[in-house]
Formats: structure tokens, sequence, C-alpha cells
């Protein structure tokens, strides 16, 4: 298993923003297998983890002409900078 893991400087989230956030966890999901995600923000910083199955769905995931257009639509308005980091999980544990 993969997590991506997104970390961002907000410029400015406004409500165009909060439906494409909606609407990618949704495509992501439905369509390339996303297996979780979660975020927070502080109100100047977001971080989202995202967990994947292979390489693959997330190099499909990248390049979802949607998801295009919601990192363009990122670069241009909604964040001042950011960071995409892919990592292995090697062992998992879950408590309860």
């Amino acid at each position: 298993m993969y997590a991506v893991i997104f970390r961002a400087k907000i410029a400015r989230l406004d409500e165009q923003y909060a439906g494409m956030a909606e609407r990618m966890r949704a495509l992501a999901s439905d369509k390339y297998g996303c297996l979780g995600f979660s975020s927070v923000d502080d109100g100047k910083h977001e971080i989202a983890i995202s967990y994947w199955a292979s390489m693959e769905d997330i190099a499909a995931w990248k390049n979802d002409p949607e998801h295009k257009q919601a990192q363009r639509l990122g670069r241009e308005r909604w964040y001042s900078d950011y960071q995409v980091e892919i990592t292995e999980i090697v062992r998992s544990r879950k408590s309860g």
C-alpha cells in the first residue's frame, strides 16, 4: 500500500474549493480505487493523506483531466506553496 501526502500553505480557500475537494475525493475513490482519505487544516496550512493500492493507480489519478483542472486551480488560487510526497507503507497497526 502507498500513501500520497499533500502539504500546502493556504492562500485563500473559497466556495468553489469545498465543492472541488468533495468532487476530487469521490472521483479518486470511485474511479481510481483510492482506499482512504483524510485531511486537516488550521487556516494557514493543509495536510491531506490518501491511500492507494499501487503506483499505477496514483499515476492514473494524477493524470485525470478533472484532477488536472483542480491542480491548476490550486496553483493559481488556493495555495501559495505545496509539496507532494509518495511513500510505501511497510507496516500498519490499528488499535481496537
